[in-house]
């Protein structure tokens, strides 16, 4: 029986490659609390399944994803515990993606936002489509910069480069995120599933042990930031839960 975390998470088999699509397209694919989940249990699953050598993330329809979505969003501004949990769903998902042995590919096919720039950047290739952008929008809308963002980007942009974006929450076009190390190739958009594939069949044609034990060994610098900064970041952010700013942004939504 096909393994079915969510029907928000539609898991197929193509050869030695495992396609993961996040399956919201009418909520631009937010994570709902059944795909934050859902999300922490799938790499588990399928670094378990010896047929599966590579894995390729995309998302239905015309974004990747828009990060949290906003009934999820008001319940964290309005429930400290819901809150609580939910900043520990979003931080236990990028650990698992990270501890995943499999290779991992990301098809930005459309706009990647907040949390869902997060999870594509967690992988270890990342093609995004020529169209589209990535963006960590915490900062402008009241909240810190926590869960995903102040930790990876460092790591993959440098410093400066990081600060300003995450300050700003300015959108980044897909040729700056592969100046910037973001994404490793913008591709045409009609031609991203088919790049994204042979990239994976190429990984997964590699010696397993030896990929493997070298994106360990890679994501072990992420992971030491991970250590360091998660802590008090996470913290952070859910204090900002409770400030003036945060407040009127949730009237903004609820209008």
């Amino acid at each position: 029986m096909a393994y079915v975390p969510t029907p928000d998470i539609i898991i197929e088999h193509d050869g030695p490659v495992a396609i993961v699509t996040l399956n919201q397209p009418d909520q631009r694919n937010a994570f709902s609390d059944a795909m934050h989940d859902g999300m922490q249990e799938i790499w588990t699953h399928l670094a378990k399944d010896r047929s599966v050598r590579a894995i390729v993330i995309t998302g239905a329809g015309k974004a990747f994803s828009a990060g949290g979505n906003i009934p999820g969003f008001i319940r964290s501004y309005e429930d400290p515990i819901h809150r609580a949990e939910s900043m520990r769903g979003a931080q236990r998902l990028l650990d698992a993606m990270l501890e995943c042995p499999i290779p991992m590919v990301s098809a930005v096919n459309g706009p990647a936002v907040g949390l869902g720039c997060s999870v594509a950047t967690s992988c270890d290739v990342v093609l995004i489509a020529e169209s589209t952008f990535m963006a960590d929008t915490h900062v402008p809308i009241g909240l810190v910069a926590g869960d995903g963002g102040a930790v990876q980007w460092p790591v993959l942009m440098g410093m400066l480069q990081a600060k300003y974006y995450l300050m700003t929450g300015d959108r980044i076009p897909a040729a700056k995120c592969v100046e910037l190390g973001l994404a490793t190739f913008a591709v045409p958009d009609d031609q991203l599933m088919t790049e994204a594939m042979r990239i994976a069949n190429r990984l997964a044609a590699q010696p397993m042990q030896a990929i493997q034990e070298t994106k360990r060994a890679l994501n072990l610098h992420i992971q030491q930031a991970v250590r360091l900064v998660s802590p008090f970041a996470n913290a952070a952010e859910e204090a900002s839960f409770t400030t003036d700013d945060i407040r009127k942004t949730i009237e903004g939504f609820k209008k």
